[in-house]
């Protein structure tokens, strides 16, 4: 098989489910999400992460709140003193509130990532991803007044989201950390818990990792070189790089990864409008095989979700994704 195409996550929100939300809305525009990848050629689909969208919380796009709040022992609703201790407390420069508070050992609660995953599963008969958001970054977005250290809470938040996994028969499982590439001097602890739901997963594991997108600017500064042993110890199959909007110039570093994990190249920037051509990314693609060798890249796919850009861009990018993906192999690649 050769390199497959698939995407992060996230999709634009529909506007008409942003208006009339029901449960039948969102099973109608989940459908048109799989649809689209379904007829644009997409290899492995993802549903949108529509479900998780939360119009008080649209800066996050239900990638944090979607999975704290709902468990055993984190009280959502945050006092003033919470706001002025996690201001004091936490390294999360863009939030200016706690996502939830953490007053006792964390449990599932009602959180139930298998039921949600079924939805998905009912409107395709085709290849079909689950993401979900990492320990490190939900734990580090929570004002913590039980566990001694951040790496327990980290630890104990992989624990819950494992046990769910294990229960997910996506074709690929996928944890998605956007705040570790900012924070590498994090990685041991974060790996630790990482690998604790990679471990559970049934089917194929992967890891998103990104520098991190909002209205097209880039949240946290940093390198790919410094994670280099984080990449290397993953028990993942292959790990999704944002590098589309970082250009090459990382690809030397990215060779030194062990070849236990494969690459998900980023080769569609999507802090930008511009539609690339299925020839810039069919090159983005040769020069990268030309680093690190053919047998090291797992697919293609865009640097992040597409979920801030609109449908019409985000459409055409997916086209684009399989157009570049087939040049380059039908050019012999």
């Amino acid at each position: 098989m050769g390199i497959l195409t698939t995407v992060v996550g996230s999709y634009p929100i529909p506007d008409w489910l942003a208006a009339l939300p029901s449960e039948q809305s969102l099973a109608d525009a989940m459908a048109v999400v799989l649809k689209t990848q379904e007829n644009a050629g997409i290899d492995i689909l993802a549903d949108g992460e529509l479900g998780r969208f939360d119009v008080n919380h649209p800066e996050t796009n239900g990638m944090i709140e979607y999975f704290v709040r709902p468990l055993a022992n984190v009280r959502s609703h945050v006092g003033w003193e919470d706001v002025e201790t996690f201001r004091r407390e936490s390294e999360m420069a863009y939030r200016g509130r706690p996502s939830a508070v953490v007053e006792g050992a964390i449990g599932p609660g009602s959180l139930d990532l298998p039921g949600d995953f079924s939805l998905a599963r009912s409107l395709t008969s085709h290849k079909l991803k689950f993401t979900l958001t990492g320990p490190h970054m939900l734990c580090k977005t929570l004002l913590d007044r039980h566990y001694a250290s951040r790496q327990e809470l980290c630890l104990a938040m992989a624990d819950v989201l494992a046990e769910q996994v294990a229960h997910i028969e996506a074709d690929v499982v996928q944890v998605d950390e956007a705040n570790l590439p900012g924070h590498s001097e994090e990685w041991e602890w974060a790996l630790e818990g990482m690998n604790r739901i990679l471990d559970r997963v049934r089917t194929t594991p992967a890891v998103h990792l990104c520098f991190g997108n909002y209205g097209g600017q880039t949240i946290q500064q940093g390198s790919w070189k410094n994670l280099i042993d984080y990449l290397g110890g993953l028990h993942a199959d292959h790990v999704l790089l944002e590098l589309a909007h970082r250009s090459n110039w990382e690809l030397p570093a990215l060779k030194r990864v062990s070849d236990s994990v494969r690459l998900g190249l980023g080769v569609i920037d999507i802090k930008s409008n511009v539609v690339e051509s299925a020839e810039e990314i069919a090159r983005q693609i040769d020069e990268t095989v030309a680093v690190v060798g053919p047998e090291r890249i797992a697919c293609i796919n865009p640097d992040c979700g597409f979920w801030m850009l609109k449908r019409l861009v985000a459409d055409r990018k997916i086209e684009a994704l399989v157009e570049g993906r087939d040049l380059y192999e039908k050019a012999g690649g």
